[in-house]
């Protein structure tokens, strides 16, 4: 039902070290080698780039606001799909937000998607001075009232008048709607039954994090169950999935690339306390260890190839790629040469 697409995950943060956390291999944030890759991913062809929306994370606490990230990047880019990862909700008044959403997507020609979360890390909305309720079930509510603004806000040519118990908007109008309609795909993403509840009645697309292939399958039965509830068809839902990898020609340079990310660590940082993970970094064996290959993409491209085909068996068509090398380009470059064209007509 479905094409199968690779998203880039573009490295707006750095998390350089032994935690081998996304991007691992970033010594520190470098905002124009971050647009470059950007570029790169678009003109390589992957089918989506997206930022993360923290306002603190990695290195330093340094991250680019996602928001002004994807701004710039529909100017800069000319065919990838654009999203913010877990789009933080309370970090920006929904009927602005929609407001936003809108013009990106004017100025993109339709190519947003609407990736909508509760947020995380309740720390960094506390240290700007932003709302966060401490539970999905108090979070939940938001969310949903601030989602029916904004659908009103892009199908209404009157103005939109909204009470309700936590957003009013009054006499607003949201003009030019997007170019995508009804509205932009909008997207969930958390495994908890409010977030599936709330895709199967709003939803056009369902994200997993890196999970073992048995963790995600009975996410994906719980987004089944969630549909059958309300008697939607499942198959309505695309399914995605954001994860790590690491494609390289030979286990030589496998190891070299990882070798390089745990030089990174910091003093006193993490480092992977895994056996099988050790033998593989000294040379003992060639057997990829399961600590990286239960939720990472890795291997030679023959072997990400099978690993993909495993996963989109189970219907997920669209990957969400952290590319655990970069800045290099080597991993996505690879991929596109000798990993995509298999999956694609």
């Amino acid at each position: 039902m479905y094409p199968i697409q690779f998203g880039y995950c573009l490295p707006i943060f750095a998390m350089p070290g032994g935690y081998l956390f996304r991007t691992p291999n970033y010594a520190a944030l470098d905002t124009a080698t971050t647009v470059a890759l950007a570029k790169t991913a678009d003109a390589l062809g992957y089918d989506s780039i997206w930022v993360a929306d923290h306002l603190m994370l990695g290195k330093d606490e340094a991250i680019l606001e996602g928001w002004t990230t994807l701004a710039a990047l529909a100017g800069s880019t000319q065919r990838a799909k654009l999203g913010i990862i877990h789009q933080a909700h309370f970090f920006r008044h929904p009927a602005i937000a929609a407001k936003m959403i809108a013009t990106l997507d004017q100025i993109s020609g339709g190519r947003f998607i609407y990736f909508i979360d509760t947020g995380t890390r309740p720390g960094e909305h506390k240290a700007y001075g932003v709302n966060y309720p401490d539970t999905m079930e108090e979070r939940m509510p938001h969310l949903r009232e601030g989602l029916e603004i904004a659908l009103a806000l892009w199908s209404s040519n009157t103005p939109v008048t909204f009470e309700g118990q936590f957003y009013h908007v009054r006499d607003a109008v949201c003009m030019p709607h997007p170019v995508s309609q009804p509205h932009p795909p909008i997207w969930f993403g958390e495994a908890h039954p409010l977030t599936f509840e709330a895709c199967a009645q709003y939803g056009q697309g369902w994200n997993s994090v890196p999970v073992p292939v048995d963790e995600l399958q009975r996410r994906l039965d719980a987004l089944d169950a969630a549909c059958h509830a309300i008697g939607r068809d499942p198959n309505e839902v695309e399914r995605t999935l954001e994860i790590q990898i690491l494609v390289a020609p030979d286990r030589a340079a496998l190891r070299e690339r990882l070798k390089e990310m745990l030089a990174r660590t910091p003093p006193g940082g993490a480092m992977p306390d895994d056996a099988a993970f050790n033998a593989f970094i000294a040379g003992e064996t060639d057997d990829l260890p399961a600590f990286l290959t239960d939720t990472w993409l890795v291997g030679t491209p023959d072997e990400v190839k099978a690993q993909i085909s495993r996963i989109v068996a189970m219907g997920i068509t669209h990957y969400m790629l952290w590319f655990v090398d970069a800045p290099r380009e080597d991993g996505m470059r690879l991929f596109m040469e000798q990993v995509a064209p298999a999956f694609r007509g």
